[in-house]
This record gives C-alpha cells, sequence and structure tokens, in this order.
C-alpha cells in the first residue's frame, strides 16, 4: 500500500504533465484530440482507480503463492533476466485477460470504463475499472510459478508493465516502422479502441504485438478506415463510477427480466454484449449502428464552468497527494483513517461529474459530499494531521468546502455553465 503510493507520488504528475503537453500540442498543430470534459472525466476515472488501489480495496486470491510453493520446478536467482522473464510472462497473462474481457459477458464490465471515451489521447489511458473486486485471473500466471520467480518480482513488475501502457494512447504518432512488427504502438493501439466493424476486438496485446500476431487477433491501421472511438452502446455520462457498473446494471436487470430460466444464469457467460431476446425486444437500450454518424456525448459548457471544473481536479489531485504520501502517518493516527478520507475522494469524484452531466440533482450529492467533509473536519479539529504540516489548515479546508458548495449551486443552474 505505502509503496504504491509513493510510486503514483512520482507517477501521476508525470502523467498529468503528459496530458496536458498533448493538448498544447494538438492545439498548436490545428489537430486537437482533447475535449475540455472528456479530459476531466477521464483524469477524474484515474482517481478512482489508484485511490481503490492503495485502499487494496480488491481481494487479491492467493493463487500464486500456492502455485509456487506446489508446481515450481527450479528457484532461479534475484537476477536482472528474471524481471525480464517476468515481464514477458505478466504481458502474456494481460493479453489473455484482455481477450477474455473483451469476449465474455461478465468481464467486459472489468474493462468498459477504458473503452468509453469517444476519442483516443493519452488522458483515456487513464480510465480504468474500480469494478474489480476479485483478482482472479492469478492462475494465468503457472508459467511464472513453474519457473519459480518470487511474488516480489511480480508486484514490482506489475506496475511497471501497466504504466508502460500509457505513451500509445494517442492520435499524434503515426506508424513507426520496423517496432510495428514487435511493440504495441499507438497506430495497433488505435486499431482497438476503434467502434469500426473491421477493427472490433482486436490488437489486444499490452506491450508485445505478437501476441495478437499468433492467436490470430491482429489487423493494420487501414488508412481508408479511420478508427472511430467508445463503445457500441455509449455511455453518455462523464461520472465513471456510473461507468463502471452500467453494463454490470443491465445485466442484473435482464437476468431479474427474462422469462426464460436458463437465460438468467447462462447470460453472464456468453458473448460481449448478449442479451436474453425477451428482454431485448421489451426493454431495448441504445446502440451505434452506424459509427460514422453518431453524436458524440457532450454537455454545454462556458469557460466559467470549465474553469471550475480545473479547479475541482486540482483540488481533487491535493487531496489524494496528501493521502498518497502519508499512507503510514494515516495509519498509525488510526487505521480506518485513510478508508475514511478514500470515501471522501469519491464523493468528490460523483459529486463534480454529475454536475458536469448536467443532472437536475448534483447539488445533492455537493450536500453530502461537503457534509462528510465538514464533519470529519469537526471529529478530528483537523484535516487527517495536515496542520502538522500548514498551519491553519483546517480552516482552509472548511472554506474550500464552503466554496465549492456555493459554486456547485451556482453552477446548478443551466444557464450559468453556458447551456
Amino acid at each position: 500500500m505505502e509503496t504504491y503510493g509513493k510510486i503514483l507520488l512520482i507517477a501521476i504528475p508525470i502523467f498529468l504533465v503528459l496530458v496536458l503537453l498533448e493538448k498544447w500540442w494538438g492545439w498548436r498543430k490545428g489537430f486537437d484530440t482533447v475535449r475540455t470534459l472528456d479530459m476531466i472525466a477521464s483524469l477524474n476515472s484515474g482517481i478512482t482507480n489508484v485511490t481503490k488501489s492503495v485502499l487494496e480495496l480488491t481481494v487479491v486470491i492467493a493463487i500464486y503463492p500456492f502455485l509456487l510453493e506446489h508446481v515450481a520446478l527450479t528457484t532461479i536467482p534475484n537476477q536482472w533476466m528474471v524481471y525480464v522473464a517476468a515481464f514477458i510472462i505478466i504481458d502474456f497473462n494481460g493479453y489473455w485477460i484482455h481477450r477474455w474481457s473483451h469476449h465474455i459477458n461478465l468481464f467486459w464490465n472489468l474493462h468498459v470504463i477504458h473503452h468509453s471515451s469517444e476519442e483516443f489521447n493519452l488522458a483515456c489511458a487513464l480510465r480504468q475499472s474500480i469494478s474489480a473486486f476479485f483478482n482472479l485471473f492469478t492462475i494465468l500466471l503457472l508459467p511464472a510459478a513453474l519457473l519459480g520467480i518470487p511474488p516480489a518480482v511480480i508486484t514490482t513488475v506489475a506496475p511497471l508493465h501497466l504504466f508502460a501502457q500509457f505513451w500509445y494512447h494517442t492520435r499524434h504518432i503515426d506508424k513507426m516502422g520496423v517496432l510495428e512488427k514487435i511493440l504495441v504502438t499507438p497506430s495497433h493501439h488505435r486499431v482497438h479502441h476503434a467502434i469500426n466493424p473491421e477493427y472490433m476486438d482486436k490488437n489486444l496485446s499490452q506491450i508485445f504485438i505478437v501476441w495478437d500476431k499468433l492467436f490470430g487477433t491482429y489487423a493494420e491501421e487501414r488508412p481508408d478506415v479511420p478508427p472511430v472511438y467508445g463503445i457500441s452502446r455509449p455511455a453518455r455520462t462523464w461520472n465513471p463510477i456510473r461507468i463502471n457498473f452500467q453494463h454490470l446494471g443491465l445485466m442484473f436487470a435482464d437476468a431479474w427480466r427474462t422469462h426464460h430460466w436458463k437465460e438468467k444464469w447462462t447470460l453472464w457467460f456468453r458473448r460481449t454484449g448478449y442479451r436474453p431476446a425477451d428482454v431485448a425486444a421489451t426493454h431495448p437500450v441504445e446502440k451505434i449502428d452506424d459509427v460514422y454518424h453518431f453524436e458524440k456525448y457532450d454537455t454545454p459548457t462556458n469557460r466559467a464552468f470549465s474553469s471550475w471544473t480545473w479547479f475541482q481536479l486540482i483540488a481533487q489531485l491535493g487531496f489524494i497527494t496528501y493521502l498518497f504520501g502519508n499512507i503510514a502517518y494515516l495509519n498509525d493516527l488510526n487505521g480506518s483513517f485513510i478508508y475514511l478520507y478514500g470515501l471522501f475522494i469519491f464523493l468528490s469524484v460523483q459529486s463534480l461529474t454529475e454536475l458536469m452531466d448536467m443532472h437536475k440533482k448534483a447539488w445533492i450529492w455537493e450536500v453530502i459530499r461537503v457534509g462528510y467533509g465538514a464533519g470529519l473536519l469537526f471529529w478530528q479539529g483537523d484535516w487527517f494531521g495536515l496542520s502538522n504540516h500548514i498551519p491553519l489548515a483546517a480552516y482552509g479546508i472548511g472554506g474550500y468546502l464552503l466554496l465549492s458548495l456555493l459554486a456547485t449551486i451556482y453552477f446548478s443552474n443551466p444557464s450559468k455553465r453556458g447551456a
């Protein structure tokens, strides 16, 4: 927990600078691929994901240590080659998890958030799931267990493997020559994120494109078929928490509504997007049939509201920076503090993105958030020890909460935000 938090303290500012640099580059070249609210939504999704990860809200099924103990054929010394082998095995593992996530209805819920943006840029790389509560795929690390690779190597290499998938989420890098034959490149990944029929469920590799070529899921980006991005059943929201559970909610609803008992149990493991025929007929959902002619999701905004969303994003980044940098201290103060803090982060994302969606009752979420934050201040007489670093910090947090509530109420009026 603490180690991952320290890694994120380095990674988050780097990712944010690169996202802003891409925005600037697109503006300079007259090819801006980053819409402000879409970018804010993506960054908020990243905030929920890293907060969940640091709070360790996923139950890790202890399969790998068991495998290591019972099937290891040898023990490898802790040398650089061990890390290379672990990286390749994790990449192979990642290909199959990714493939199953695209082809099995239940597992698509773990991945849909990543494809939900109707743009393709570095920010959308940060749209990662919070809906996975169990790590069910450790069994795919069997090759690592057979080689006797220590668990510490796996946990070291895994974050590096994840971060290495960030850079190719861009439309500003064309094909890359010989690297196209070995690595996943922006061109390969543009195909992967596309909803064009020619590209669907292709290029599932994460670092080495060779897996797609070996297992028949490779497709090259074609100049006559420009990729169109998003998901075929559009999310129609900026709220990452809603997006994370939309598909799961639809499956539960379909299982409840269908009159066929077999369908109630099997729809979860059918192809992605499958719905029982009787429910699909009586409860249709929006689906994009013509990928070249559909309206991207958007909500009205003006300069004042865009500035406010940026202010709130910066505030949330400040809150999680303090959390990640002080995990051990907060645990020493009170073991429940980091979870109370994490709830505040999730309420912050919920409130802001509901406001971005122009939901009429978005202000209610802000009342809940501000009331919860004020309750924490009153209970502690401080903000999780922040006054030890910044004198009178509690008053600053209180002032921020009041400002946030007033601004949310103001912008809840559609006319005040450009509608």
